[in-house]
This record gives C-alpha cells, sequence and structure tokens, in this order.
C-alpha cells in the first residue's frame, strides 16, 4: 500500500469529486492522504474532509507564500492543532520566487511566519511539513535556529540539490518526492532520490498539481502517489514492494498521531 503524504483534496477542482478520489485510491493501493493546510480562512474544510473520511488526515498552517490572509500566532497553531485527526503543523517554510521587485530583505514577513510555526511545533510534538524554493540556505538556517529538528518534519515536494537534502537529513527531517521526479528534465533530483536513505523517504502529489508521468499536465490526485513509488522504485533498482512498504512506514512513524 502507498500514502499520499501531501495532498489539497479541500481545493474545489478535488472536492467537487471527492468520492471518485477516493475510489482511484483504492484502486491504486493508496491506503491514506494527508491534507494539508494552506490558510486559516479555508482550514475548516480540510478538518471536515478528515473528520468525514478515516483515511484523510489534516495539518494545520499558512504557507508562505500567501501573503493577504490573517497571520496565525504560536498559540493560534496550538489550539487549532488540538483538533480531531490533526498530525502535522503546515505547509510552512519560505518562497522567495516570486518577489516582484523586493528584496530579500523584504521577505521578513515570511521568516516571522516561519519561526511562528516552528515554535508551534516544538510546543505540541507534532513535525512540520515544510514548504522551501529559491530560499534553500535561509530555510535551513532558521530550521537550525529554531531548533525545527525536535521534533522534526518532512521537506516536502522536494526539487532541490542533495547538498540541501543533506541538511536537512542532518536535521532529522524526511524528504519527500513529488511527480516532479518522474520529469525527464528533473536529473539532478532523480540523483537525490537514488541517495536519499530509504528509512527516511516519503511520496506524495502535492495535488491538484504536479500530476506524475504519464499523466503529466493533467489534473492531479492522490491514487497517482502510485507512479512516483514505481518510479523511484526503478530509479534506484529496488522492487516497488520495498519503497511502499518503506515509504508507508515512514509516514505513520513521522506522524506519530496518525491511526493506521
Amino acid at each position: 500500500m502507498f500514502i499520499d503524504s501531501h495532498c489539497h483534496i479541500n481545493f474545489p477542482e478535488l472536492a467537487e469529486q471527492m468520492p471518485d478520489l477516493l475510489a482511484r485510491m483504492r484502486e491504486n493501493k493508496v491506503s491514506h492522504a494527508l491534507c494539508v493546510s494552506v490558510d486559516l480562512p479555508t482550514l475548516p474544510q480540510v478538518l471536515a474532509i478528515a473528520a468525514q473520511h478515516d483515511n484523510v488526515y489534516a495539518s494545520v498552517g499558512v504557507h508562505p507564500d500567501y501573503e493577504d490572509t490573517p497571520e496565525p500566532s504560536v498559540d493560534d497553531l496550538i489550539r487549532l492543532a488540538a483538533a480531531p485527526k490533526v498530525v502535522a503543523i503546515g505547509e510552512t517554510g519560505l518562497d522567495y520566487y516570486r518577489l516582484e521587485g523586493r528584496s530579500i530583505e523584504d521577505m521578513e514577513w515570511q521568516r516571522e511566519r516561519f519561526r511562528t510555526h516552528i515554535r508551534a511545533a516544538r510546543a505540541t510534538g507534532k513535525p512540520l511539513i515544510i514548504h522551501t524554493r529559491s530560499a534553500a540556505d535561509d530555510t535551513l538556517r532558521l530550521m537550525h535556529e529554531e531548533g525545527a529538528g525536535e521534533p522534526a518534519g518532512v521537506m516536502h515536494c522536494f526539487t532541490e540539490s542533495w547538498e540541501v537534502a543533506k541538511g536537512a537529513l542532518d536535521q532529522n527531517f524526511y524528504i519527500s518526492f513529488s511527480g516532479i521526479v518522474t520529469f525527464k528534465s528533473a536529473r539532478d533530483l532523480q540523483d537525490v532520490a537514488r541517495r536519499v536513505p530509504l528509512e527516511r523517504m516519503l511520496i506524495e502529489t502535492d495535488s491538484p498539481y504536479l500530476a506524475p508521468v504519464p499523466y503529466r499536465g493533467k489534473l492531479n490526485q492522490p491514487g497517482y502517489v502510485r507512479h512516483v513509488g514505481e518510479f523511484i522504485a526503478d530509479l534506484r533498482g529496488e522492487p516497488l514492494q520495498k519503497i511502499a512498504e518503506a515509504t508507508t512506514q515512514n509516514f505513520f512513524r513521522l506522524f506519530s498521531t496518525a491511526a493506521h
């Protein structure tokens, strides 16, 4: 069985076809999914989906790329993380990809938000889900400064170099691969996927985005995480069952409050 460790099935294009999504998960032997929060206004939808389905979990957090949205405090995140089925804090992190004429110095609001999430994770004991884009050095630095390695977490939809992966692994983090790893252009990322220890690997869809080959360019969904697992198995020359079992065990080890 496989687990989609990161998806956004509360987004309208997926939420409206929930019965079909769950059926395709079963068809593809995807047993569970983690529906990840991106802001506070839509958090009730995330929590409702997790409450309605035994095999869906939830997280609480505000995405670094959402600027004009209510800003959570540490206490807010701690309170919200006490809801049933919440197994993680995030997604959080840093995203400097779209600076829009601003300097990195102008992104202090992102760094403060990231620190807030790390502190909430430490207070609740729930792992972090980290998004980083064009901001790897600052991401690793803040993780170290705030002690994100306890209780640890996952670098989701990983697209960085082996050096960045090593920096995260050294801080007790897992590395999660999305459909991007199946793209022909992703040679450097594929090298990372060969080198990450299997006991620290997760797989995900980040749906509705980034559908893996052979569905690239189409609407993504949790059932497609199987194709990520199949690609990584071929890439590493390991049996598919080994990848499936390891990434499933890793999920429940990291998100330890999730019930099997």
